[in-house]
């Protein structure tokens, strides 16, 4: 006579009913234990196995010790690895990990001692999906919190991930927590036995019709990626559009880029029209400093080295312009009734250009005037060479 254990005369009871069954999925029936216990516990097992309510309990002590070792790593190898790293976002990564894997054992120990339950199929089937729904939201959770960190980490190392940076960190962040959420959701699906196929269809579909509808505001978007990977501007910079609009930017969105005037008035500029304009950035290159130019020009016969100097002493002598590199002064053409000088100088920001060449013009006139430099302008001489009325 062959003699069963418990586990096995219940196994070989639920075989006819499994096989008559509609295939499943695997999560309802629980992890099998018994197929990695050791031999010398399987008889301990099959001693418990037969009384379910003592099982249970046993198993939730036994998840918690688990847990707490897990833990207990944690906290004291990998966290001392992680302290030797000058950043804090690995502590803040470990940390997170850390927290899930006490309610993960103890829910697998439930799976697994709900197996041996005398329970009607649909309580016992409900049970297992509800704690494998647990268990999900758990890591979902977690994940999203886990994929913020690892952005946090990618976005202070410039010098290898440039497109990862603090203004991008919302679009990343979304896009990952989009990801997660599809996953979670595909799994839910797979938790409560619903055809995944059908869903996945109409979402096709869906998205073909909300890509029609929604085609301005997409095109905003991916422009606004696409900017923020190729980083024409960035937030503070001073940038001239091909309309004639200047500004400074403020606000680097995913939908839309917002200038502020010199009047403080607020222009929002879409970025697909950000996106395909000509933009002249005047705070890009090596530096944000910028050269003004300020034309002049003094009448034929002056003494074109005295003007020279004079007009490098006045901007040499504004508070607000930069002496290295140095002011200078450059003749450019014999006008038509002048000779036609230009006055070069640096300033520090693109937003102080206004107010200097006012004050430049100023000091350059009155200059002028003291040395005795005649500034030209145009005049008509007019012949009259009969009136009406006279012979």
């Amino acid at each position: 006579m062959i003699y069963l254990s418990s586990t096995q005369a219940a196994n070989a009871a639920k075989a006819p009913e499994e096989a008559s069954r509609p295939a499943q999925s695997v999560l309802l029936s629980g992890p099998d234990v018994e197929v990695w216990l050791p031999g010398w516990l399987k008889p301990y097992w099959d001693f418990l196995a037969t009384y379910p309510v003592v099982l249970l309990p046993v198993l939730v002590l036994l998840a918690y010790g688990v847990g707490r070792a897990i833990q207990a790593f944690f906290s004291r190898f990998v966290h001392k690895l992680t302290r030797r790293t000058p950043s804090e976002f690995d502590d803040q990564l470990v940390g997170e990990l850390n927290h899930p894997i006490m309610p993960t054992t103890i829910i697998l120990a439930l799976l697994i001692g709900i197996n041996y339950l005398t329970l009607p199929e649909f309580l016992q089937n409900l049970t297992i999906r509800l704690l494998y729904m647990i268990l999900l939201v758990i890591w979902t959770g977690a994940a999203m919190k886990v994929a913020h960190i690892i952005l946090e980490m990618l976005s202070g190392n410039r010098s290898r991930f440039r497109i990862v940076q603090q203004r991008t960190i919302p679009a990343f962040d979304m896009a990952l927590k989009i990801v997660v959420v599809g996953a979670s959701a595909y799994l839910f699906m797979l938790i409560w036995g619903i055809d995944p196929t059908a869903w996945l269809a109409s979402a096709g579909v869906i998205g073909i019709a909300v890509g029609f509808a929604a085609r301005d505001t997409l095109a905003n978007f991916f422009s606004g990626i696409f900017i923020i990977a190729d980083a024409p501007y960035k937030i503070g910079d001073y940038i001239v559009l091909d309309t004639g609009g200047r500004g400074m930017v403020k606000q680097l969105g995913m939908r839309s880029t917002r200038l502020l005037t010199r009047d403080d008035i607020e222009i929002t500029v879409p970025n697909a029209v950000m996106g395909n304009a000509k933009i002249i950035n005047e705070s890009g290159g090596p530096w944000e400093k910028e050269r003004i130019r300020l034309p002049i020009g003094v009448a034929y016969g002056s003494d074109v080295d005295e003007v020279e100097a004079l007009l490098v002493r006045i901007a040499g002598e504004h508070a607000e312009v930069i002496q290295q590199p140095a002011p200078r002064a450059r003749m450019r053409a014999f006008g038509p009734s002048s000779l036609d000088f230009e006055l070069l100088a640096w300033i520090d920001h693109p937003e102080l250009r206004g107010r200097i060449l006012h004050e430049l013009n100023k000091a350059v006139y009155k200059g002028l005037n003291e040395a005795g430099v005649q500034i030209p302008f145009p005049q008509s001489d007019v012949y009259i060479r009969s009136m009406p009325g006279k012979d």
